[in-house]
């Protein structure tokens, strides 16, 4: 049995998720932010003082194989009123309220909406407080909040906690007994790095032996990393002190109609320019079937799958 560890958070740590759920023999973790403050998961931290909860709804909803559930936690009631449901996503009222009924324990609501939604593999959160993610720009200028540090569009230098945040234990001993840690896919300051830059994570992670892989985005993100190239990416996790040893890039030709819509978005494709300091291997990852970029779940699989058999 090989236990494979997950590091992010958003809609890329939930499609890695998906894609491995399945694997035999292996059990399957994911270790997911609570920094976010935007939107329905912002307006839940501010009323009841709870961690945020969106990204580990979404990361339960893919280890889940009931379209039943899934659709249910997924729906967004509509509305622009933010006195009342507007905007909240189900699954975010539903894990505030087992979190409430469980006397304020975000690790047992987590369990308790698991078991109904009959997952497949673990969700830790990185941490149990209720924390806020700071972000220092090349300029020297600092932005608090993760749905503001995007909107700046400067180049970040680091990301970092105002306090010493205290790394979820559960979550550590996760990575101390993993064979394989994954970091990504998804927004690479504010998915990625708010999990790995607290500093029992960040410990345990440079004393763990499982073997770290990343897989890099295929398109650079509007707001944290514009223009940047593959090694770029990879000095971020360095200037983090996050240890990496292999990096996992995609090798298709994405359709230049794609990529010119992407270009109106401030988007380019992540080039692997060379000089990276760390083993690179390019695989088959990307579908672009509903028009736009996105990591297939099958071929994520396929590549982890040969990466285990190594171990």
């Amino acid at each position: 049995m090989k236990r494979v560890v997950v590091i992010g958070g958003g809609h890329g740590q939930a499609t890695i998720m998906k894609a491995l759920k399945n694997l035999k023999d292996v059990e399957l973790c994911a270790i997911v932010t609570v920094a976010d403050d935007g939107g329905s998961t912002g307006r839940l931290r501010e009323l009841y003082n709870i961690p945020a909860v969106g990204d580990i709804r979404n990361v339960l909803v893919s280890l889940s194989d009931s379209k039943e559930f899934n659709e249910l936690f997924a729906y967004r009631f509509k509305g622009e009123d933010e006195s009342d449901v507007s905007g909240h996503s189900l699954g975010n009222l539903v894990l505030a309220a087992l979190i409430e009924i469980n006397n304020g324990s975000l690790p047992v609501a987590i369990k308790e909406m698991g078991r109904m939604m009959k997952t497949k593999g673990r969700v830790i959160p990185s941490s149990l407080d209720t924390i806020s993610l700071y972000a220092k720009y090349k300029d020297g200028s600092i932005e608090k909040g993760e749905a503001n540090i995007p909107s700046k569009l400067m180049h970040i230098d680091k990301v970092f906690y105002d306090h010493d945040v205290p790394g979820n234990k559960e979550a550590i001993n996760a990575i101390l007994k993993a064979d394989l840690i994954i970091y990504g896919i998804g927004s690479l300051y504010t998915s990625i790095m708010p999990n790995v830059i607290i500093k029992d994570i960040n410990d345990a992670l440079n004393e763990s032996k499982a073997k770290k892989i990343y897989f890099a985005n295929a398109m650079t993100q509007r707001g944290e990393t514009y223009n940047y190239n593959l090694k770029e990416h990879v000095d971020a996790f360095r200037r983090h002190n996050v240890p990496l040893d292999l990096v996992v890039t995609h090798k298709d030709k994405i359709p230049e109609d794609i990529l010119a819509r992407y270009i109106v978005e401030e988007a380019i494709e992540v080039k692997d320019e060379g000089n990276n300091g760390v083993e690179v291997i390019s695989r088959s990852l990307l579908d672009f079937s509903k028009n736009n970029v996105r990591h297939s779940p099958v071929k994520i699989r396929k590549v982890v799958k040969s990466l285990l058999e190594k171990l």
